[in-house]
């Protein structure tokens, strides 16, 4: 059997059953590395050499915790929960609670959007954005599950549909690689083509909200670790705060899109310098901050370490190619089946890999010529290799469009990663996307 859907489903079934993700990761690549072919040794030294693939977005992580932990000396959570329970009001005032709920979904829901396309920050908003909320959600009651899909949608839809932001890079990587597997298309036509499994992406996000997350949900109300509230806050500590703000997404756009380098090191160290100049932060605190800082986001760092010895091990054993020749040698000239096996061929991948950015490169040598010798057209294999790049990316356990909600919603312990960010989105996004994407190929 394929080494790839053998480690993929190892690591799946361990996580659901509640087994540690990072854990789960591990022994999936070993159990993969077996399966397809390596030995021990070299299994696990393509491990070890492949966990630095993302040591540079765990150190982000760990760096932007420590800057929403500084903000909260400046009392800027406080001013925020304080502000929002007299919007929302504590005694009865159901309307107002129920206005307060719209809102902020769907304050969180454009913020996720612009972070793709209009500041493009990607998930460098979550921990600062969300920890501070989580007390203002658990007053509205609101089922984080519901929040976790909301942010997801924001961080997948507009990089699939739009080609501004990360949108444009995603496009870009897909005409490419089409053109090097031999069918030329316009950038003007991937939106086009693929409006349809956005749609479905519409609908999983109009599913969450209106059926299955309607009801509310009880959380205990828990301080998030360094960010206990203070209640002592100026006028000057909030400007603080909000220049602080600036000032990081400032540099982090300006290293990411003028200078073409990771920006989020920086522009979170950024933002605590201006913290600390503006007399928030004390010297003496600052060992506090960076420990408080790298225990929240200690965990989607390892994480997202250990995802990416995961995937090299999944790459060494060549049974990636495989798995796409192995489903291109079943489909038979079928155009439906050929279009769903390739769908399902790209969640497997993703869902290992963890991006779908990565996986474009390696389905588009096999589904593009397969494409063309089924005679589907070329907005269908379009909409084939971009639906297929994509799914996966919601539900997996090691993407960073499950990885960042989880960051900001679990701050307090309230939120479990597999059950409460994993599962819903795989079900609310990949379902319609496999769906949507299945029609886009029959049809266009």
């Amino acid at each position: 059997m394929n080494a790839v859907i053998i480690a993929v489903l190892v690591m799946l079934i361990l996580s659901l059953l509640r087994i540690n993700v990072v854990f789960a990761l591990v022994i999936g690549a070993l159990i993969g590395g077996l399966t397809g072919g390596l030995d021990v040794a070299t299994t696990i030294q393509t491990f070890t050499n492949g966990l630095g693939g993302n040591a540079t977005v765990a150190l982000s992580y760990a760096l932007l915790g420590a800057f929403a932990v500084a903000l909260s000396k400046t009392g800027l959570p406080d001013a925020i929960v304080e502000g929002a329970i007299k919007l929302v009001g504590r005694e009865g005032e159901a309307r107002r609670k129920t206005l307060s709920k719209v809102l902020i979904i769907l304050l969180i829901l454009i913020i996720s959007i612009f972070s793709q396309n209009v500041i493009p920050v990607h998930i460098a908003f979550i921990p600062v954005l969300i920890p501070p909320l989580l007390k203002v959600l658990n007053e509205l009651q609101v089922d984080r599950r519901l929040i976790a899909t909301v942010i997801t949608f924001g961080l997948i839809t507009p990089y699939m549909f739009l080609p501004v932001g990360f949108g444009a890079i995603f496009h870009e990587i897909m005409q490419t690689n089409m053109e090097q597997s031999g069918l030329v298309v316009s950038l003007a036509d991937i939106p086009a083509a693929m409006s349809i499994p956005a749609i479905g992406m519409v609908l999983g996000l109009l599913t969450a909200i209106f059926i299955s997350y309607r009801k509310k949900r009880i959380y205990e109300t828990r301080e998030v670790a360094g960010q206990e509230a203070s209640n002592t806050y100026t006028a000057k500590s909030l400007v603080i705060a909000i220049v602080a703000i600036i000032v990081s997404l400032s540099v982090q756009l300006y290293l990411s899109q003028q200078l073409g380098v990771e920006g989020m090191i920086f522009g979170a160290l950024a933002g605590v310098v201006v913290i600390y100049l503006g007399g928030s932060l004390k010297r003496n605190e600052a060992d506090v901050i960076m420990t408080n800082g790298m225990k929240m986001m200690a965990f989607i760092g390892f994480v997202m370490i250990t995802a990416s010895g995961f995937a090299s091990v999944l790459k060494e054993t060549g049974h990636v190619e495989l798995l796409v020749q192995d489903a291109a040698s079943l489909i038979g000239g079928n155009q439906a089946i050929g279009a769903l096996l390739m769908l399902l061929v790209g969640l497997l991948v993703t869902m290992g890999i963890g991006s779908s950015f990565s996986t474009i490169p390696i389905i588009t040598t096999i589904f593009v010529p397969l494409s063309l010798e089924l005679g589907l057209s070329p907005m269908a294999t379009i909409a084939i290799v971009g639906t297929a790049a994509a799914l996966g990316d919601a539900g997996s356990p090691a993407s960073d469009s499950t990885l960042g909600p989880t960051s900001g919603l679990a701050a307090d312990g309230n939120h479990n990663h597999i059950w409460d960010t994993c599962v819903p989105t795989f079900i609310h996004y990949n379902i319609p996307l496999i769906l949507f994407g299945w029609i886009a190929a029959i049809i266009l």
